[in-house]
């Protein structure tokens, strides 16, 4: 699963990649630093069953400190998108392409107003950081039309005369965009399209590229230098800007994890605070940043960083958290590591769902599942909780 960290050039987009991932990427005070996308691995934070069984938990991906399990996420940082990218300006048609596989999108939007369209530095408080939200929005749904607007009279006259079900052509259109068929259902729905294609103007393909998107890539804000940024701005954006919206400092984030990997502070990513490990070695300058930073916690409760991927991943896409294990007694694999795994799924996801989630020919197999809480046998249809330990039985 792979978030898509987007917005235009110069608002702190590879600031809070690095924040949140601690991989490097460039960083500059100009547009298009980054060009190559950058990859790197963020974390949602769990409460580990662990803690229930005594038993120390050896994840095999992310770790677990004092009870809490950093599960991963894949993270992805594009090239800066400015309006008409979908016609090719700037890096337009290569940002566009790199987002095809992100799951959902987290917007970083310059809360400060510092940067204009472009992506060029002004005035704070010169632009308004609720025109991003919507010119990307535009963007992104320009994309997908430009996708379904190829050959579309000879596609819609053909399904007509086939009688195909247009959720199932706009599948296999939209195939490279991992969406799902019932999505695309739910969205010609909500856009109220006409039931003849054959009579869909292109208007109609934008708003319905528009609801397609919604409804199978999400969008968050983050509302990125909130350090600066006034707090009408911030409570205009979380009232207006019809979404999920977090405030973030992401240059305060990766300061905290590069002090703390260095073993300077003592931080845990999302904190609300950190400890200062040894004064003796910071200068006057790196004690006054942290002081900066320290009132900013006190004012907003955490750079924002961390709750923006989890909020991204818990309310944006709401998936929830299941641990596949071999030993419902002892919540071992076969080689005896203790909750090994801790996979992401939809809620409402059922046994049989995250059996093939774990390997599809567990899924095939799939004959009933444990869930290793209450030992009692579960069906392929039950619903997993978030949470869960589950074992799988199957065919060989």
């Amino acid at each position: 699963m792979e978030l898509g960290v987007v917005g235009k050039p110069n608002v702190g987009k590879s600031t809070f990649f690095s924040a949140a991932t601690l991989a490097p990427a460039q960083i500059a005070n100009y547009p298009f630093t980054t060009i190559e996308p950058n990859r790197g691995v963020a974390f949602i934070r769990v409460r580990c069953p662990h803690l229930e069984i005594g038993t120390p938990c050896t994840p095999v991906h992310g770790t677990c400190q004092d009870g809490k399990r950093f599960v991963p996420v894949d993270l992805l940082d594009v090239a800066g998108l400015v309006p008409k990218a979908h016609e090719g300006r700037g890096l337009g048609n290569k940002f566009l392409d790199d987002l095809r596989q992100a799951a959902a999108f987290i917007h970083v939007v310059d809360a400060s107003g510092g940067t204009d369209f472009e992506g060029n530095p002004v005035k704070p408080g010169e632009h308004d950081p609720l025109e991003d939200v919507r010119f990307l929005e535009e963007e992104l749904a320009h994309w997908v039309r430009g996708i379904l607007a190829r050959d579309f009279d000879k596609v819609a006259r053909r399904a007509e005369l086939e009688e195909t079900p247009m959720e199932r052509v706009l599948h296999e259109r939209l195939a490279g965009l991992g969406l799902s068929e019932n999505v695309i259902h739910i969205a010609l729905g909500e856009a109220g399209m006409d039931a003849r294609p054959s009579k869909w103007t292109q208007e109609d393909l934008l708003r319905l590229a528009g609801r397609i998107l919604k409804r199978g890539k999400p969008m968050m804000v983050a509302a990125n230098k909130a350090d600066i940024a006034s707090p009408e701005v911030l409570d205009r954006l979380k009232k207006e800007a019809g979404t999920i919206v977090v405030a973030t400092a992401a240059e305060f984030e990766l300061a905290l994890r590069r002090a703390a990997k260095a073993g300077l502070v003592a931080y845990e990513p999302g904190a609300s605070s950190f400890a200062i490990a040894e004064p003796g070695k910071l200068t006057s300058a790196q004690l006054a940043g942290l002081k900066k930073i320290e009132a900013f916690l006190a004012s907003h409760g955490s750079t924002g960083v961390q709750p923006a991927i989890e909020e991204a991943v818990r309310k944006l896409l709401n998936l929830i958290v299941a641990y596949p294990v071999e030993d419902e007694t002892h919540w071992t694999d076969k080689k005896g590591h203790v909750l090994p795994d801790a996979f992401l799924v939809p809620r409402g996801s059922t046994a049989k769902d995250l059996a093939f989630r774990v390997h599809t020919d567990l899924g095939k197999g799939f004959i009933r599942a444990i869930n290793a809480r209450t030992r009692m046998v579960v069906g392929h249809d039950y619903a997993i909780q978030d949470g869960d330990v589950i074992k799988i039985v199957a065919k060989a």
